[in-house]
């Protein structure tokens, strides 16, 4: 990306958000690519196999795939707490909305304009805008619903099990097909969030030149006077 050596560094993320942010991308990847293979076995659509026994004995069975499936969600499981505890102990890393704060409301509408290339009351730099805070917060939100609900569908394999100790309850409360869909539906939502959510990092680093990218390696971004949510950082 572009660098302005003019504008002043402000380390933003620390190493602990962007090694979790890292591994939880990829856990996303691995997670959504073996949850279709699972919801569509054999991927009849492409292959015009009705079932997956060819696969049988390799990588592709079934087996497998819901092996790296449950695997992959344990990885994500674990990386989500130790992103969560990061917050606490990382004031960048935390960055959350200001609900109780009028200007944070007025903010989501201003920020919605800027992104739709319309004219802003308010065009103050900031470290995290009104709406990508709010846009994470419903993430965290997806995150755990989906944690929770792949769990609880885990969990019905092994009845008498430690994770049905723990997830059973989900699957008293709610039904069997109502635990998938609500996993089914959070994990398209995490894709249409990653779709937005690649195209607005790569539109502000290219049109604020601020590291919007790069800051998820480095820590860093740049601005050319203190944004008015700095004080988040203390």
């Amino acid at each position: 990306m572009r660098r302005v050596t003019d504008k002043k560094a402000y380390f933003v993320f620390s190493p602990w958000i962007r090694l979790f942010h890292w591994i939880m991308a990829l856990c996303v990847f691995v997670l959504f690519a073996t949850g279709l293979y699972i919801g569509d076995p054999g991927f009849k659509a492409i292959t015009g196999y009705n079932e997956p026994t060819f696969a049988v004995g390799s990588l592709f069975s079934m087996e497998s795939i819901r092996a790296i499936h449950f695997y992959a969600g344990v990885i994500l499981a674990f990386s989500f707490v130790f992103r969560i505890y990061g917050a606490f102990i990382n004031p960048g890393d935390r960055l959350l909305p200001h609900f109780n704060d009028k200007e944070f409301w007025i903010g989501i509408w201003e920020t919605t304009k800027h992104y739709l290339f319309l004219p802003e009351k308010d065009p103050r730099h900031k470290l995290r805008n009104a709406l990508a805070r709010l846009s994470y917060f419903i993430v965290y939100i997806m995150f755990t619903l989906e944690i929770l609900t792949g769990f609880a569908m885990y969990a019905q394999i092994r009845p008498n099990g430690l994770l049905a100790l723990v997830f059973n309850p989900i699957n008293m409360y709610f039904s069997e097909y109502q635990v998938h869909i609500i996993h089914h539906y959070t994990a398209w939502g995490f894709m249409l969030f990653i779709i937005v959510h690649i195209y607005m990092a790569f539109r502000a680093d290219y049109m604020e030149d601020n590291g919007e990218v790069s800051s998820m390696i480095s820590g860093i971004k740049y601005y050319e006077h203190d944004p008015v949510d700095v004080d988040d950082l203390k």
